[in-house]
């Protein structure tokens, strides 16, 4: 949250828990948030989509913004939920999450990585 934080004040921000203890597994990570009051402009979310496009990550990431909220994430959410629709999105994640540990991983180590780079690059001057 801190590393979009420095963006714009955040009205909301969700990321699962890295590791599930009930069930014993790791889980597929992503972060969604919401500009509290209007939407960075468009230089904000493009130096945010091109400091993930430049890092060397083990799997692709989109950052979504097609709704109110915006949602960082594995593509291969997006294209095996065929999009961000409810119940779609949540069952697709339950999948990976319990049948593919391995890319749960993998993802839980870029999205560190992410979260470390955003919080290096510097603002840009208003």
């Amino acid at each position: 949250m801190r590393a979009l934080s420095r963006f714009g004040e955040l009205a909301w921000f969700k990321s699962p828990v890295k590791y599930n203890p009930v069930h014993g597994y790791h889980q597929v990570p992503y972060m969604g948030w919401r500009w509290r009051y209007t939407s960075p402009n468009e230089d904000i979310a493009q130096l945010i989509e091109n400091t993930v496009e430049g890092l060397s990550t083990h799997v692709e990431w989109t950052l979504d913004r097609t709704r109110r909220n915006w949602l960082l994430l594995p593509s291969r959410i997006l294209r095996e939920a065929q999009g961000l629709e409810d119940p779609a999105f949540s069952n697709v994640v339950h999948s990976i999450t319990v049948q593919d540990q391995e890319f749960c991983l993998k993802a839980l180590s870029d999205l560190d990585l992410i979260i470390l780079r955003l919080e290096q690059i510097p603002i840009p001057k208003s």
